[in-house]
């Protein structure tokens, strides 16, 4: 549950001139939050630790110790986000290399196929959207003179994902050796789909799952919250004193580590 806590990969900073360099080509192995979002993740760590505090300890001062459960819910909280963030990518990038196809079959150039294939992602998901910033990022290195394959490579590299990565080592293999291009890519790209489709439908799959597993989360507070409500006074013999602090001890590690052990179950890799 603890590891891999660095808080450089998660924690705003301030934007230096190399920084703001690096921004123009995102790095979705990892997710940092902005300020507005550590302040909002941060009240919801504190909350759940105020809610642990109420059910196991009844006190307020518990939640100092159980403070130190907030850096591992911002931590797996940036987790969750970037890993959405790279299906996000993933599926986009599907999206733009059939659209890439479907212009080498119209008789475009690799290079110009990839150009229109971008301002249909425009047209498709708008602006601010990831594969919009990707497509923009290749119709500056081309007009630039940067080759497209070390492109796709560099987007390969920083996606996190293994069927970009792929199609871009496919890419660049096709584009040294000759050969026809515009068959080769159109498989790969039809290749390429065929495993992110697959990849969604089995996340799509673990979603109810996941939301049943957040339902358990909240069992143990739903019935203490009932037993409160129905029989006055049932747990405090629990509160108060050293016997009472360390059986709720237990039963907090007990709950955590179910917590995590419900994690690592979904944590199916795809």
């Amino acid at each position: 549950m603890w590891e891999s806590l660095k808080w450089r990969d998660w924690m705003p900073r301030r934007q230096k001139k190399a920084d703001r360099e690096k921004e123009h080509a995102p790095d979705y192995g990892g997710y940092r939050f902005t300020w507005k979002e550590l302040g909002i993740y941060t009240g919801e760590g504190l909350a759940l630790a105020g809610l642990l505090a109420w059910l196991f300890y009844r006190s307020l001062w518990a939640v100092l110790p159980l403070g130190g459960l907030v850096p591992v819910f911002l931590k797996r909280t940036a987790d969750r986000l970037g890993a959405e963030r790279r299906q996000e990518l993933a599926l986009q990038f599907r999206d733009m290399i059939l659209a890439v196809s479907a212009c080498l079959q119209a008789g475009y150039s690799v290079e110009n196929a990839f150009l229109e294939a971008g301002r249909d992602m425009e047209r498709l998901y708008g602006g601010p959207s990831l594969i919009v910033r990707e497509a923009e990022m290749i119709r500056r290195g081309i007009g630039n003179g940067v080759p497209l394959e070390r492109l796709l490579m560099d987007l390969g590299r920083r996606s996190g994902q293994t069927d970009v990565e792929d199609f871009a080592q496919v890419f660049g293999i096709a584009k040294r050796t000759g050969g026809n291009m515009n068959e080769i890519i159109r498989r790969s790209a039809a290749m390429t789909s065929d495993r992110i489709e697959v990849r969604r439908e089995i996340e799509t799959s673990l979603t109810s799952r996941r939301y049943e597993q957040r339902i358990m989360n909240l069992v143990p507070f739903l019935i203490a919250a009932y037993l409160q409500a129905a029989s006055r006074g049932f747990f405090d013999v629990l509160y108060g004193n050293p016997v009472g602090i360390l059986i709720m001890t237990g039963c907090l590690a007990v709950y955590l580590a179910a917590v995590w052990l419900s994690e690592r179950i979904l944590m199916i890799q795809v």
